[in-house]
């Protein structure tokens, strides 16, 4: 590319909330728009975690978009194969392909206060836009952990959504650092194969029974040729979730569903020793809750030895416990999750005065209902910060928003407004009413650590109330809580 190229939006991004984005662009009649993904396909995070035994831990019926119902879902929690390609599918179908440009990555974007726009600086050239919507959601980039030594480790090392394919586990030590929702897939996928694998658990997890099945052929008939079927099915899946989640509103609840955690735990893991390790010490719901089947009962197969501490450090082939015990492996996996809060577009995106998006946020990232953040015009986030939840689906929230952003632009553009900022007093009234709403929630007030809370301490990940409360909260755009200007 020789020259600038300038846009009505730029998106970041080309996972769901991209290609979400995209779809409501063109249903609004905006076809000037490109997509900047840095890899060479869609999809993001199933994209990149393809690791074995990778699949979602939400109802497949809710795991997609209301307008784009999936007919064909194999299981009732689909596999990741499977969500990529209801991904790929859908963004063919709504006609977004044409409007990607894979391989370009984000550097820089900097906010031009004299022209009202955007300019992006690019690894395939300059961009310019009236507008930039930050889809890379908060399971990009992944952490890797600071351990001693773990750089000179003789073996293989790879994060689990960096899977290594081509390095075969069969027969070998392996050291898993993590007991997440990822090592919780993944764990029970590789321990029959492996020589040995050594767990590093510095907290132990609730795990809830998995109600997953197999969906015949004559129920995706039912879902393919009865009207209101998918809808229907959509709707109970979602009552189920939103029943729990009044849990994570009244932790008291929470309590009384963790005995089916419990039980669980004593059905499968006879040993009481391993039983007492693998039993937390917290509320259920205060930590991302896992759900899972076989879990357990791969930490008892012979192979496997449970630690219950991290990893202090590394020794050429030998991990080194925080207890001093000393294990010599293969293979390290980091099962060690992403950088959700302090996400590395933080450091990309600078308004009008230079100061980036993590000198705005100081290790606590705030937006006004998660979306539109002051101090730049202009901007949205998507999946943004105080919108997460411990119990629906990510889709739930992103179309909830994507109804938002449409009415933000299209407000825009009726008003021929080239600039329009969220107010900082609005921002402001809006997170400190979730913070005091927060604290009461099982994300709080559970008794753990998690990474629901920031480098500060603060709760910058979730939402307190009912999703039915956030759709209602994003489906009514108020002008009165931005500043608005034209050139």
């Amino acid at each position: 590319m020789t020259q600038t190229e300038h846009f009505e939006v730029v998106v970041v991004g080309a996972g769901i909330s991209g290609i979400g984005a995209a779809i409501t662009l063109r249903r609004m009649g905006i076809t000037d728009f490109a997509i900047l993904e840095k890899g060479d396909s869609l999809g993001g995070t199933w994209r990149d975690n393809d690791y074995p035994g990778c699949a979602c831990d939400v109802p497949s019926g809710l795991y997609s978009f209301s307008f784009a119902p999936n007919p064909e879902w194999t299981r009732l929690f689909a596999g990741q194969d499977e969500i990529r390609r209801y991904i790929d599918r859908t963004a063919a179908d709504h006609g977004v392909g044409p409007h990607v440009r894979f391989g370009t990555e984000l550097v820089r974007a900097d906010w031009d206060e004299s022209a009202h726009r955007w300019q992006l600086q690019t690894t395939k050239g300059t961009f310019t836009a009236n507008s930039v919507v930050a889809a890379v959601g908060p399971w990009n980039e992944p952490l890797v952990p600071s351990i001693p030594g773990l750089d000179t480790f003789g073996g293989k090392v790879f994060h689990s959504s960096r899977w290594d394919h081509d390095y075969d586990l069969t027969g070998k030590r392996v050291a898993v650092v993590g007991t997440g929702a990822s090592a919780a897939q993944f764990v029970p996928a590789i321990a029959p194969s492996v020589g040995e694998l050594h767990l590093y658990q510095r907290t132990a997890q609730w795990v809830l029974p998995k109600p997953d099945h197999h969906v015949p052929e004559a129920e995706r008939w039912v879902m393919r040729r009865i009207p209101g079927a998918h809808r229907a099915l959509r709707a109970i899946e979602y009552s189920i979730m939103e029943a729990l989640g009044l849990g994570f509103r009244h932790p008291w609840i929470l309590r009384i569903v963790q005995q089916i955690g419990k039980a669980q735990l004593r059905a499968q893991v006879r040993d009481p020793e391993l039983r007492r390790a693998l039993t937390p010490d917290y509320t259920l719901g205060c930590k991302r809750l896992l759900l899972s089947n076989t879990y357990y009962p791969a930490l008892t197969r012979p192979n496997v030895e449970v630690h219950a501490n991290a990893v202090a450090s590394v020794r050429g082939n030998t991990v080194i416990g925080a207890d001093g015990a000393e294990r010599e492996v293969d293979a390290i996996i980091l099962g060690t999750g992403f950088h959700i809060l302090d996400m590395p577009i933080g450091g990309k995106i600078f308004d009008g005065e230079g100061r980036s998006l993590d000198e705005h946020w100081k290790g606590s990232p705030q937006a006004y209902l998660g979306t539109t953040i002051a101090g730049f015009p202009n901007a949205y986030v998507l999946l943004g910060p105080a919108l997460g939840t411990g119990h629906t689906s990510a889709f739930m929230i992103l179309e909830a928003q994507l109804g938002y952003l449409a009415k933000a632009i299209a407000a825009a553009r009726d008003g021929n407004w080239t600039r329009m900022e969220t107010r900082p007093e609005v921002q402001a009234a809006f997170n400190a009413e979730v913070q005091q709403a927060l604290a009461t929630t099982v994300y709080n007030a559970g008794g753990c650590q998690s990474y629901f809370l920031d480098v500060n301490g603060r709760n910058s990940f979730n939402w307190p109330w009912s999703t039915a409360r956030m759709q209602a909260r994003l489906d009514e755009f108020d002008e009165r809580a931005y500043e608005m200007e034209k050139l």
